[in-house]
């Protein structure tokens, strides 16, 4: 399932205007005028209906609008009808969004959040219809969902109790479209990703009159690499603090993916953060000799193991003595459940797709990567590491499915009817995984840092730029494409005064990668995030965070 999907391997994972579309041609032909027709998809668009949704026993009325906006790449010049002029930056995005709006309230007194999955370049269906949209759909917890007629339900768990929200598709995704010269480089990578979101948010602001309103970012996966760039490009090139950054399945330094460290190696800082998560699945899956009664008690055993005893293993290389190396495959298989012959064969190594590959081996099986509360047959039980995610087999056809019926029949989008530009095919995905640029240019770096992208620089900046800003990051014990013990990791390596790092809180659920997927979980997640808001939405006098809890 592309929304999260992070990219395995050594490369791992518009000024506001509306103008004209600028095509391409000949040296000698007069310049189009700075009014000529723009193609259909390229025009902003709003289509507005009501709602209402019971939440926790609330009512809420609501206005949806579902539409796109129009960005363009860093350096467009709008000043200037001549596409000339604006140093060859003439492709343009067509950005859908669907944003609900509390009736009844004052802009300038109710929160908005700006709310995206990951990918890179996946649509949001995800965070849409499994966590905070007014309807959810119904998923099977840990198998996969049966097929159609799938379940679409009101949704107890949404956050418009406490924020209004805009859930904004990736370029290229969803009902929005890109085109221009080289599009795809102009709008396919980390930065550019980031300024497009940048531009979308600056821009709805002031078309929908929000820029005095409580502002959060809730971005999950790839999104939370997202929304570290953002919050500061927000703050620092745009003039908009916010109010604070919800994270969701973190990963904001790919040196730290579990998914190909064999190609990195002498850097083993991945193993060490994903064996929490490993030992979390085992525990799922019955797979420990000596299963312990409190899985946070021992996660948090494992973790001091893995920092300590494993870490300093792992540093030694060769030169780990052979006595050494069996005391520690040992321990291994003792919090993994895989074979001690087989550890010993990895080098005390295992990534995450050899990990998923073996620990239901003899059964045939995979866990899921993104959840590994899953499992479902192996395509090739030989090989190194699964062919898929049963995870994302599970439940991307409900998701699809749901979104496609609601947006055309609830939203009145899609369909023709309301825009005028006839059936429209909604993206899940860019499919642009291999072609995404990677590189990062941090704060303050002259030129891209070459190598993985580590945004933790741009986060820091954010919060030291404004002080006051607070970070919640959600997580699951059991997501193998952002170990849990990844992020806290980051987050305590954020490079910021000490006294800041109290403006940081950790939430943690017995879920994967999609937290909502487990209803459990979704429950909570809604009850931490609404928390979070009402505490720093500088509506009531300001109150300390609460102690990390599990």
């Amino acid at each position: 399932m592309s929304r999260s999907r992070l990219l395995r391997g050594p490369a791992l994972a518009a000024l506001l205007v509306s103008v004209p579309l600028c095509l391409a041609r000949a040296d000698d032909a007069p310049p189009p005028p700075h009014d000529a027709p723009k193609l259909p998809h390229f025009q902003p668009k709003q289509v507005l209906s009501d709602g209402s949704v019971t939440v926790r026993g609330q009512k809420i009325d609501y206005q949806a609008a579902a539409g796109t906006l129009v960005v363009h790449p860093k350096g467009w010049n709008d000043s200037d009808p001549d596409p000339a002029a604006r140093d060859g930056k003439n492709a343009e995005a067509a950005m859908f969004y669907v944003a609900y709006f509390k009736k009844g309230a004052r802009p300038e007194n109710r929160p908005i959040t700006f709310v995206y999955n990951g990918g890179p370049g996946s649509a949001t269906i995800w965070l849409h219809m499994g966590a905070f949209g007014p309807r959810r759909i119904v998923t099977a917890d840990d198998t996969h969902t049966d097929a159609a007629p799938y379940r679409l339900v009101d949704n107890d768990d949404s956050l418009l109790d406490a924020t209004d929200l805009v859930f904004i598709d990736a370029p290229g995704t969803g009902f929005g479209r890109i085109a221009g010269p080289e599009a795809e480089k102009q709008f396919y990578g980390t930065d550019p990703d980031a300024y497009a979101f940048t531009s979308f948010i600056a821009q709805f602001l002031g078309r929908y009159g929000r820029f005095n309103s409580p502002k959060y970012l809730f971005g999950e996966s790839y999104g939370t690499t997202r929304s570290a760039i953002v919050a500061n490009e927000l703050q620092q090139e745009k003039g908009i603090d916010l109010n604070g950054v919800m994270l969701l399945s973190q990963i904001l330094d790919y040196d730290n993916s579990i998914d190909g460290p064999q190609y990195n190696p002498s850097v083993d800082q991945p193993y060490v953060l994903a064996l929490p998560s490993f030992a979390a699945t085992a525990y799922y899956h019955h797979k420990l000799a000596n299963p312990p009664s409190d899985l946070r008690a021992f996660l948090t055993e494992v973790e001091q193991f893995a920092l300590t005893d494993y870490n300093a293993a792992l540093q030694q290389g060769t030169a780990l003595p052979d006595t050494e190396r069996d005391r520690i495959a040992a321990k291994l298989h003792d919090y993994t459940g895989l074979p001690v012959e087989y550890i010993k064969k990895a080098h005390l190594r295992v990534n995450g797709g050899e990990f998923e590959q073996t620990l239901l081996g003899a059964d045939e099986m995979d866990t899921g990567r993104l959840d590994s509360r899953f499992s479902g047959p192996a395509m090739d039980p030989l090989a190194q590491r699964p062919d898929y995610d049963p995870q994302s087999a599970a439940m991307s056809s409900a998701y699809l499915s749901s979104f496609n019926d609601y947006a055309r029949k609830t939203l009145h989008y899609g369909d023709g009817g309301a825009t005028g530009d006839g059936w429209v095919d909604y993206k899940q995905s860019a499919n642009n995984i291999r072609d995404w640029a990677f590189t990062h240019q941090p704060p303050n770096a002259q030129r891209p840092v070459r190598g993985a992208p580590n945004v933790l620089p741009d986060l820091a900046a954010a919060m030291i730029y404004n002080p006051k800003l607070r970070v919640q990051l959600n997580q699951g014990y059991f997501d193998l494409g952002t170990p849990y013990f990844e992020g806290v990791f980051e987050m305590r390596h954020l490079p910021i005064p000490n006294r800041l790092a109290g403006n940081v809180e950790i939430r943690q659920y017995q879920s994967g990668h999609m937290v909502y997927a487990h209803q459990e979980a979704l429950a909570a997640l809604h009850d931490n995030a609404a928390d979070f808001i009402r505490r720093t939405d500088n509506q009531s006098a300001a109150q300390p965070a609460r102690p990390a809890t599990h």
